[in-house]
């Protein structure tokens, strides 16, 4: 079923009205459950609540998963800065946090990461963990800028369960939205490798210098600039006309639409995640503005946003050069 769910298209300037009206329906029809959760503490019966509502499981297992991307990667963050010399921005403070004892496994993946030099460890293992860090940085910086799409499709799978009609789970459009950033991930780890070995960059993580540091940035801000860039930001910006027009209760659909919605969001934002190459790709402080940035301007509307990130941008890439000519 495609074009919507059927008998909805009246419905769309309702569609919180119905959700309300659902809840309120749902509701009542629970409240024998909802009698036998009073034998429960405060926090049993809000897990019993949000349990009960997938909307809010969905968005809950979205926020855990972000948080724990944003947890791994501040503890490789800690553990590059403490073993290098003080100098990106932010080590002193990073240095001053406590370094968790973490497992075996995720010690071997930080020191995979954190290499000294690329193929300083077997090529497949290092490759492999590069990806998994470019796919957590991935989740940390946009999968909340998702978040309006994931929350669009929510209301129209609620409204079309209100009347009836089959629905697929939110998380398969959430695994396809993933699915093309993991791609893009393989894609950043390959890039990764071959600067830091041609660039002659000491470490792994540490900014690249040079030529290849300015070429990043310089990429990063003409393309803020591009007409394919504000052609992907506007299908990022509206979600609700892609889903309705798009919208099926077979799973290999959604997941699809959830890729298709991935890669728009990987058009509209693959360059700014070049400007790690610049900062360094454990710098969690310039990871938290590109993944602030990305949210506001897919918040908002018109270029403004977009051209003076390019602007500053393309300053900084002709200041980079000018310092290392």
């Amino acid at each position: 079923m495609r074009g919507g769910p059927s008998g909805l298209y009246p419905d769309i300037g309702q569609i919180g009205r119905l959700d309300q009206r659902g809840d309120s329906a749902h509701s009542i029809g629970m409240s024998g459950e909802q009698h036998d959760f009073s034998h429960l503490d405060r926090a049993g019966r809000a897990a019993a609540g949000v349990a009960r509502s997938p909307r809010h499981a969905v968005m809950l297992t979205i926020g855990v998963g972000i948080g724990l991307a944003w947890f791994l990667l501040g503890a490789m963050a800690i553990r590059g800065a403490e073993s290098r010399p003080a100098g990106a921005p932010g080590d002193m403070l990073l240095r001053n946090l406590p370094s968790l004892p973490l497992p075996d496994f995720l010690d071997r993946f930080f020191a995979l990461c954190l290499a000294p030099a690329p193929f300083a460890a077997p090529t497949g293992l290092q490759a492999a963990a590069l990806v998994v860090m470019w796919f957590l940085m991935a989740v940390a910086t946009m999968l909340p800028s998702a978040s309006p799409l994931i929350r669009t499709y929510c209301e129209i799978a609620d409204t079309a369960r209100i009347k009836g009609e089959p629905v697929v789970h939110p998380l398969v459009l959430v695994a396809g939205y993933l699915a093309t950033w993991l791609g893009a991930s393989v894609g950043f780890a390959v890039l990764m490798l071959a600067v830091y070995a041609f660039a002659g960059s000491g470490r792994m993580l540490d900014p690249a210098v040079g030529l290849a540091g300015a070429a990043a940035l310089l990429v990063a801000g003409l393309y803020q600039f591009s007409g394919l860039k504000q052609a992907c930001l506007e299908k990022c910006r509206n979600p609700f006309s892609i889903l309705f027009a798009n919208w099926s209760a077979k799973p290999g659909r959604i997941f699809r639409l959830g890729l298709e919605q991935g890669i728009w969001c990987l058009g509209c934002c693959w360059a700014l995640m070049l400007v790690m190459f610049a900062v360094g790709a454990m710098n969690v402080f310039w990871m938290t503005l590109i993944g602030l940035f990305t949210l506001i301007e897919k918040q908002t509307t018109g270029r403004v946003a977009s051209r003076v990130a390019g602007a500053i941008l393309l300053v900084w890439a002709v200041a980079l050069l000018l310092v290392s000519a």
